[in-house]
């Protein structure tokens, strides 16, 4: 019998004219039941990059711990900080290391590289691709249908916070997965920042009035 793990999951990365947005629902399911409403999938590895993660949850937090001590380091000994391109080098390294065992799990990570916001998924095995937008997990079909639509590079983060947040209210509907709320984080130049509660609710608002 194939073991079950806790999973299901949306996750959305955006570059921006001067910043990058991720936003993640906050399920996890192990089959059909909902084990958690509170599943952290956005992490802040330091000021100038974040993640967000969709599979296995043991795998996601293990990789977010050694990747969040591993920039820690770095800065410790060089005084600066690790950039998006060189923690998903990092990431995509221990990953492909670990290929016979894989880590279940897809990964966005973003931030800035000196002053550029940069975007790069991560398969299971350690496959780097730089993207402009990104989404991951079960509903991400769904998010895309809107990203696709809406999303633009050139838009700054402040315009591109609202089609995110639509992507994934899109999956939030259609994919039983995919639910119980959603984080949204940007990263900018004045660093890395979550938005509250009450925040998202009114940008979602916004979103439905508007459809």
């Amino acid at each position: 019998m194939e073991p079950q793990t806790l999973k299901g999951t949306t996750t959305i990365g955006l570059v921006c004219s001067d910043g990058v947005v991720f936003a993640t629902d906050r399920r996890a399911s192990y089959g059909h039941f909902i084990a958690s409403d509170r599943a952290q999938k956005a992490f802040n590895i330091n000021d100038a990059v974040g993640a967000t993660v969709a599979g296995s949850v043991g795998d996601a937090e293990s990789l977010m711990r050694l990747i969040q001590a591993e920039a820690s380091l770095y800065e410790i000994n060089s005084g600066e900080k690790m950039s998006a391109k060189s923690i998903s080098t990092l990431m995509a390294n221990i990953l492909q290391g670990n290929k016979i065992f894989p880590y279940l799990v897809q990964l966005l990570i973003g931030g800035f590289d000196g002053d550029q916001p940069r975007l790069y998924s991560l398969d299971p095995i350690g496959g780097l691709i730089e993207e402009k937008m990104a989404s991951t997990g079960s509903g991400s079909p769904m998010a895309y249908g809107v990203l696709e639509q809406d999303y633009s590079e050139n838009k700054t983060v402040q315009e591109n916070v609202p089609v995110a947040v639509k992507a994934l209210s899109s999956a939030l509907k259609r994919d039983s997965a995919t639910g119980d709320g959603m984080d949204v984080v940007v990263i900018t130049k004045q660093g890395f920042r979550k938005y509250d509660d009450n925040e998202v609710k009114a940008i979602a608002e916004s979103v439905v009035k508007k459809k």
